[in-house]
């Protein structure tokens, strides 16, 4: 009977150590080992597809979020997802965001945690804890919400900027030092092109957290946007007219008060028939046509220098814009089924497995 007990004892202390080791909280980070990735270019055309939302950084690696690790794989060009070349995965956090500051790439977690790595080696180059705690991860399948539309997180004048229901804080982008802390209760905020910080009903400086004066009634509906919500070069007010923010002051623009206007390269972009302005790339507008071919026009002359068609071999054409991103060299769609449910937690919602497209610019 003596041995019996002795054995189930530790048969009990093995599992409980078994269920330690794998629910304890644990943090793992692998970084490169091999060569650093390098920036890749490529002639007009779509080059692959991939099922998670790539955050391109550097036109060097693909950044993804799932919902508890964020990790890069390389090249850009890569027809699929490949094995990562760096990860970082925290047991049990979930997260939050992930923005990118030139070649820094930023997580937030829900922990509060804050986290930069090197986009190009996945070293860590600072952490903070920023005392403000974070949305648990919604990015669904892809991850397209967490790398390319993250909450209550944005980028501006070299700063991340992090938000609370009752606090904003602003972290330098390069060695994670507090900029400013300022007690801003923030709803659908962005930042712009010209250094502000929005929110619903008020403008701050991106330098100094401090509201700024002469600007149009809120609330604000942001245009011509980057990732996250960041260097909006335009906006609507409440009353729905348009201004251009690209600058210390808000300059009023008759062409923005029509829907399906923009802002790209700097410039007010009137609604283009048949297609849809994504965003600028060296001074050229990204447009998604109605036939869901990409096009590429001089921002200026409107000369067209590329079309083609966003598919691979022979997929159809009947899907309908998610989310997207668009670089200096490329742009990344998230393709959803033209008449699938909305929430993206039911089957049919996305247009395919390999929902995310990638094209060169």
């Amino acid at each position: 009977m003596l041995i019996r007990t002795s054995l189930a004892l530790v048969v009990a202390v093995a599992a409980a150590l078994i269920g330690w080791r794998v629910l304890a909280p644990a943090e793992v980070s692998s970084t490169v080992a091999g060569p650093s990735p390098v920036a890749v270019t490529r002639s007009p055309g779509v080059t692959g597809r991939t099922n998670q939302a790539p955050l391109i950084v550097g036109d060097a690696v693909r950044v993804y979020a799932s919902k508890r690790q964020t990790r890069a794989d390389t090249p850009v060009d890569a027809k699929s997802v490949m094995t990562a070349i760096w990860s970082l995965r925290r047991w049990p956090q979930q997260l939050s965001g992930v923005v990118a500051v030139g070649d820094t790439v930023v997580s937030r977690w829900a922990d509060g945690e804050l986290i930069a790595l090197s986009a190009r080696t996945g070293k860590t180059v600072w952490r903070v804890s920023t005392g403000i705690g974070a949305p648990a991860f919604d990015g669904h399948r892809t991850g397209a919400s967490t790398v390319w539309a993250p909450g209550d997180l944005h980028t501006g004048d070299g700063a991340v900027l992090v938000g609370g229901a009752s606090r904003v804080n602003a972290y330098d982008a390069a060695t994670g030092a507090l900029r400013w802390s300022e007690p801003i209760s923030c709803g659908d905020a962005f930042t712009t092109a010209g250094g502000q910080f929005v929110c619903t009903e008020q403008a701050f400086s991106l330098a100094t957290g401090k509201a700024v004066t002469g600007w149009p009634a809120g609330p604000h509906t942001p245009l011509g946007c980057d990732v996250a919500a960041s260097a909006c070069g335009g906006l609507r007010d409440a009353a729905g007219q348009g201004w251009l923010v690209t600058g210390a002051r808000p300059e009023r623009s008759a062409v923005l008060d029509q829907q399906g206007s923009t802002v790209a390269a700097g410039r007010a972009i009137a609604p283009r028939p048949g297609a849809q302005v994504l965003g600028a790339s060296q001074g050229r507008l990204v447009l998604l046509t109605d036939d869901r071919h990409l096009r590429i026009a001089d921002a200026v002359t409107g000369a067209v220098s590329a079309d083609f068609a966003l598919a691979v071999d022979t997929e159809k054409l009947t899907w309908k814009p998610g989310l997207w991103q668009v670089t200096d060299h490329w742009v990344a769609i998230e393709r959803l089924a033209a008449d699938g449910p909305a929430s993206p937690d039911k089957p049919g919602h996305y247009f395919t497995v390999d929902t995310v497209i990638i094209a060169a610019i």
